[in-house]
């Protein structure tokens, strides 16, 4: 090892399925790969799945690394990219160990218990170095710590949610002048407040509990405090009605052209993709604003996966974009309006004129979407390298749509802090073109709201 260094991280292989570019996080500290994590690797490469694709190019990197020097000796982490504007001893080097470690009596002959019996090596040979073995599997991790090992969660990616973590709507109380200010001429500035482009402002009159308004900090006046009366919307929008104050805040980000990212999160039933669905057939529809609406969702069991699906790739991908084509199907009947006539009669009129579109995310690289309403549910199921590869497919007047619950997880290696679409909240809530609703009240039914709250 590299005694400059004051840290030796050793590397599971899920950390860098996870994130390939995670090699390259560790400043001047040590890193190991042990040999077993290789083997694992290549057994992934062939996978069609993100694990294959973020396997192959761990592989890349490794072999693009492997032509500066020894990995015995190690090798400057410099990323492939910078090489030229790095210099290596500012960075830690990274080692593949060879060497069989004997595993801790009582554990089987596993991939884990040989990462883990690496760095207990690593930790008895390295008196002056702390070893830290870093890995996505909680289990894992505890049989380190019960062998004197330190084990940490690799949480690069990790967004820190708490009670103050960004809803998008803020409680804000002002006095008689300002709030009568607001009410005469649809804005106010509000001294000794910042808020961001778009963020919901919920404004209380001092002393009058009952005095409640809705503003928003436009991106012109978000940094110098100014809140602008919400924007009127159409009485309902295909059939949908905001039930409360976050559905009628999403509604405006969703209709607002300016606005080119929305990112909505809640608990299920509350009416995150419907909202997103009827928006976009207005704006395509009704508006003529985008040439397409088109919905995709990740391809994710939740259970045990049933196997091969039989028939063309359309009748594949029926099953898995049911929700989509049940809320297309509520929205094409009117909504909570079902007596409302609409020109088109079914969903498939929409889908056979090409204004509609549903598709799987599998085949979204490569691609270039301009001029549509792009709707992505269940988008807390991706990480944070999927995000990115979707929000760089937007092309010119595309707006796109996040929808999902943070806390439903289906993912292996991804949790509530971890997941891309809590990723792009966080990086994008100072930016003029996203905005943000985190919708809390369940709309669906009261039986789905108490399952929400109780199970």
């Amino acid at each position: 090892m590299n005694a400059a260094a004051e840290k030796v991280f050793v590397l599971d292989t899920n950390v860098l399925l996870t994130d390939p570019q995670s090699l390259f996080t560790f400043g001047s500290d040590d890193v190991v790969i042990p040999i077993s994590v290789i083997e694992e690797l290549d057994g992934l490469k062939s996978d069609l799945s993100e694990r294959g694709r973020n396997a192959r190019e761990v592989s890349r990197l490794l072999d693009h690394l492997g032509a500066r020097g020894g990995w015995l000796q190690g090798i400057p982490l410099i990323r492939p990219a910078h090489v030229a504007s790095q210099v290596s001893s500012a960075v830690g080097r990274l080692f593949i160990h060879l060497g069989e470690c004997k595993i801790p009596a009582g554990l089987a002959s596993t991939v884990d218990h040989m990462i883990l019996a690496v760095a207990l090596h690593l930790q008895q040979q390295s008196a002056d170095q702390q070893v830290i073995l870093l890995s996505k599997d909680t289990n894992l991790r505890l049989k380190a710590q019960v062998f004197g090992v330190d084990a940490q969660d690799f949480q690069t990616t990790n967004i820190h949610l708490n009670h103050e973590a960004y809803t998008g709507v803020r409680d804000v109380e002002v006095p008689l002048p300002v709030w009568q200010s607001f009410e005469r001429e649809g804005r106010a500035k509000l001294p000794a407040f910042t808020a961001y482009p778009w963020e919901f402002v919920r404004l209380r009159c001092a002393g009058d509990a009952s005095a409640v308004a809705l503003g928003w900090a436009q991106q012109g006046g978000a940094e110098h405090g100014e809140v602008h009366r919400l924007p009127s919307l159409p009485s309902e929008i295909w059939g949908v009605v905001a039930r409360n104050v976050e559905q009628r805040c999403a509604l405006c980000a969703l209709m607002h052209d300016d606005i080119r990212l929305v990112t909505l999160t809640g608990m299920a039933g509350t009416g995150k993709t419907l909202l997103a669905m009827a928006a976009g057939l207005h704006k395509t529809t009704d508006e003529d604003a985008y040439h397409k609406l088109l919905v995709s969702r990740p391809i994710f069991p939740i259970g045990r996966d049933i196997g091969y699906l039989p028939g063309d790739m359309e009748q594949k991908l029926h099953p898995w974009m049911q929700p989509i084509f049940d809320s297309l199907d509520f929205l094409m009947s009117g909504g909570a309006s079902a007596a409302k006539s609409r020109i088109f009669h079914s969903y498939q009129e929409l889908l056979h004129q090409g204004m509609v579109a549903v598709e799987p995310l599998t085949y979204i690289r490569g691609r270039s979407l301009a001029h549509h309403y792009f709707v992505v549910d269940e988008a807390q199921n991706l990480t944070p390298h999927e995000i990115k590869s979707i929000l760089t497919r937007v092309g010119e007047g595309t707006k796109i749509v996040l929808t999902g619950d943070p806390h439903q997880i289906d993912l292996p290696y991804i949790d509530s802090l971890s997941n891309g679409l809590v990723y792009a909240i966080e990086k994008f809530k100072d930016r003029s073109i996203a905005a943000h609703i985190t919708l809390a009240k369940g709309e669906r039914s009261e039986l789905a709201k108490l399952s929400a709250q109780l199970l």
